[in-house]
């Protein structure tokens, strides 16, 4: 079957994975079949997709044409045979009970059509075992959306052990034409991939507090601001549920056995009912005490060792018994858990040899298995593989936060790569887009730059407050990090050659303030811009204060700076900040034609045009000095008689900065 077959998708559950999966469907254009046990349950599911829907409509990310149609197509539905007698695919998300699972899974082989693919969106429990309930196991797997689906980009494509190659092609064609991004798990193992990482995680930073080696705020302080990690690990429980991460752990001690034995700190907080946010109180308290409240300056070394050296082990084992590549796991773990970089990549950058040493130490001292290290990550430290020294080509640079590409001969692609925190700006960005303009100066073929942000939701979202909090928390160190910004952002004003952004979402704070060195900026019409710094007591610290005023007037500043509003694209273009909005299927091929057009001007005027204008700035009679003497400087260069005979001849100059 190809995706262009699939028409109606039946969900089964309408429960909160439900309903959020089934309003990802009917969004990408399928009809829907919602099914729960009871009018009760699927009308709840109805009514919360409905309200969803409005919201989005509300808040501009959709039309309300569009919210309607969509709802349109959800049919909510108590029958079992009906829900799934028509369709082409099977996503459950019932109760995480096997037993409950196959029984449903049993019925529904029963009626469905014999073409139906078949998906279940455990987030634990084995894909294999699931699928015997049926006479079809080749066209049955996993797919597991992660919550909620409406916001999560992430999709676990797993396999079972009968699934067929064309039966995960069209699952993972199917993800993506709901506008998420799929990562196959080639085999069917506790946890798949994010919950592999993240639940022994978990239970590592709980250990290490019942062990009495450290406490939760030493935990949660390392996790969050040395480790740099969205939430401290005891946060994050609380955040999702104790309970939550308790069932899956115990689910994997009983499939694997002692190496993940539930710490009795988990055991105790789930038999007290006490699970975090939900209940009011776990590892803290949301009622009468100040919750997750995370002390930056409690950072501890041996606590970060340790929580390391359990993901390396668990990568080790991923990709050494083919369950998933690093990038294939860096990549999950980054969109399902929100991790600012890869846990494969993490561990490699401190070290594997040493992790390793970490692991075999803690395991001799305390004898328990969750420090036994995999074959795997014994066999590739014993192999030479110390961490990622000598995987790029020689004289290639590798980037975390940047990627750098040369989509046409003249123009490099400068982006910012932090797609899941909205390409928010950190300490390593700054430091990296600082290299990758070293690079760009000594590379004589480039003569423009094309800057803009992965994905389609935001240029950049602003500022990443942990790193900031992490490297600039005192007066003092805030006070460089602001010059650091702008001094970085600066280069990109005064590089000698043209700078185009290109801007598509949000552009807030020090998103913009970056945008706001570019020399052009073109915008999609779904773009939002503002400087959002007073809402936090905070004023823009990248210069904002100073750069904005000199594109829109010092009175558009102030009213974009005091008022903290959201501008669309129209009205910045209206302000003079944008030069071009288009819509968001011309963006692309608009914004790199521009960056083209501009680098295939004449490079030496273009040097020292942007070094009048700059200098001209503050000072007028600067300015027109180093036009004067520019001006004299170019006009016997090779470029010059190049544009005459170019001009003369009716054909099209080809500079070469001569």
């Amino acid at each position: 079957m190809e995706l262009d077959e699939v028409n109606t998708i039946t969900v089964l559950g309408a429960g909160n994975m439900g309903h959020g999966i089934a309003e990802v469907a009917a969004l990408a254009g399928y009809d829907v079949n919602l099914r729960d046990i009871n009018d009760e349950l699927v009308e709840d599911g109805y009514d919360k997709i409905e309200w969803s829907l409005n919201k989005l409509a509300e808040k501009e990310a959709i039309t309300q044409e569009a919210a309607d149609a969509a709802i349109d197509r959800v049919t909510p539905l108590v029958d079992l045979e009906v829900a799934v007698q028509n369709t082409d695919f099977v996503i459950e998300a019932i109760v995480e009970r096997m037993d409950i699972k196959k029984d449903v899974w049993g019925q529904v082989d029963e009626h469905a059509p014999d073409h139906a693919v078949f998906a279940t969106n455990t987030s634990s429990l084995s894909i294999s075992e699931i699928a015997t309930a049926t006479d079809r196991q080749d066209k049955f797997c996993g797919m597991h959306f992660f919550n909620p689906p409406v916001r999560m980009e992430l999709v676990e494509v797993i396999s079972g052990a009968e699934t067929s190659e064309e039966t995960l092609a069209i699952t993972e064609d199917l993800a993506e034409s709901m506008d998420k991004t799929p990562v196959r798990v080639r085999k069917d193992v506790p946890g798949f991939i994010v919950n592999r990482i993240l639940v022994p995680l978990m239970n590592e930073a709980a250990w290490l507090v019942h062990d009495d080696v450290a406490t939760i705020e030493e935990v949660d302080s390392t996790t969050k601001f040395d480790i740099g990690l969205p939430m401290g690990s005891f946060e994050l429980a609380d955040y999702v549920g104790i309970d939550v991460g308790y069932h899956v752990l115990d689910y994997m001690h009983d499939e694997l056995g002692d190496r993940y034995e539930p710490c009795p700190l988990m055991t105790e907080k789930v038999e007290a009912e006490e699970f975090g946010q939900k209940s009011g109180k776990g590892f803290y308290d949301y009622e009468d005490g100040d919750g997750a409240d995370i002390p930056m300056d409690e950072t501890n070394a041996e606590v970060k060792e340790r929580l390391l050296a359990v993901l390396a082990n668990e990568v080790a084992y991923l990709i050494g018994d083919d369950v998933a590549s690093a990038d294939e796991i860096d990549e999950a773990v980054k969109l399902g858990g929100r991790w600012p970089k890869g846990p494969a990549k993490m561990t490699d950058e401190y070290g594997l040899n040493k992790l390793l040493s970490t692991l075999e130490s803690a395991h001799e001292e305390s004898g328990h298995p969750r420090y036994e290290p995999f074959d795997s990550f014994e066999s590739f430290v014993d192999e030479g593989f110390h961490g990622k020294a000598g995987d790029a080509d020689e004289g290639e640079v590798e980037f975390d936060t940047i990627e750098l590409s040369y989509p046409s001969e003249k123009v490099a692609h400068v982006e910012l790569n932090r797609p899941q925190q909205m390409n928010s700006i950190s300490l390593e960005l700054i430091e990296e887009l600082d290299a990758v303009l070293d690079l760009l100066e000594e590379n004589d073929d480039v003569r423009g730059i094309l800057l803009s942000g992965v994905g389609d939701k935001a240029f950049s979202a602003g500022a990443d407050f942990m790193s900031i909090a992490g490297g600039g928390a005192d007066p003092l160190g805030a006070v460089e990090l602001s010059k650091f910004g702008q001094e970085t952002f600066g280069r990109l004003e005064s590089i000698e050659m043209p700078v185009v952004a290109a801007i598509d979402g949000y552009c807030l704070g020090g998103g913009m303030e970056l945008a706001t060195c570019a020399d052009l900026r073109i915008a999609t019409t779904r773009s939002k811009f503002g400087q959002p710094e007073f809402k936090l007591g905070l004023l823009p610290g990248w210069g904002g204060t100073q750069r904005l005023q000199r594109i829109v007037g010092m009175g558009r500043a102030k009213e974009i700076i005091f008022t903290c509003d959201h501008f669309d694209a129209e009205r910045m273009e209206e302000f003079g900040f944008v030069n071009e909005v288009v819509e968001p299927g011309e963006f692309d091929e608009a914004a790199l034609d521009l960056a083209s057009k501009l680098a295939g001007g004449p490079p030496i005027a273009m040097r020292y045009t942007k070094r009048a204008m700059q200098k001209g700035w503050d000072d007028t009679d600067a300015g027109l000095e180093i036009e004067s003497q520019a001006f004299g400087h170019v006009v016997g260069t090779d470029d010059v008689h190049e544009g005459i005979n170019a001009f003369f001849g009716d054909g099209e100059p080809e500079f070469e900065g001569k």
